[in-house]
């Protein structure tokens, strides 16, 4: 039973270390590491990115010629640069899903990560979680054929096997 416990009694204490003096916006603040296209690790802890999916590692799509290129990849490399042009990556912090923490993460310039993944057409919009508030952007994205809009993919929650809702 108390095995069971430690996750939670963990993420407790990181809740609480990170949130300082304001208890309503927990934060998490370091250099990232770059997990997937929304997923970063900061001091030991996984953020996968608000409302936002991207492909993933093992995912294969294709390019404007046709071309399979491995689009996991291209999406993880992509943030991995844009997160070394500013450090540190500062997250609030609005929940968990599974193994992670969820949150809206920025970087020491103020850019919105996951906004920049879906302008550049390394992520989608992911409604059922962002509640529309990237669409405007993937729409853009789109429309300029950037990333994953220049070929032909499969959503990411189809490919990890999940409703896409």
């Amino acid at each position: 039973m108390i095995k069971s416990l430690a996750p939670s009694i963990a993420l407790l204490a990181l809740v609480i270390s990170v949130a300082g003096s304001d208890a309503t916006a927990a934060e998490l603040s370091g250099r990232a590491s770059v997990i997937d296209g929304d997923t970063i690790e900061i001091r030991g802890q996984r953020v996968r990115f608000d409302g936002i999916d991207a492909p993933e590692a093992r995912q294969r799509c294709e390019n404007a010629s046709g071309k399979p290129y491995r689009c996991g990849k291209a999406s993880a490399d992509a943030l991995d640069a844009f997160l070394a042009k500013s450090r540190p990556t500062t997250c609030v912090i609005t929940g968990k899903s599974w193994d992670r923490l969820v949150g809206h993460c920025r970087r020491a310039d103020g850019a919105d990560v996951s906004r920049w993944m879906v302008q550049q057409g390394h992520a989608i919009d992911w409604p059922k979680y962002s509640r529309g508030k990237y669409a405007g952007d993937q729409a853009q994205a789109r429309s300029a054929k950037r990333g994953l809009w220049a070929g032909r993919f499969d959503w990411p929650c189809v490919v990890r096997g999940a409703k896409c809702e």
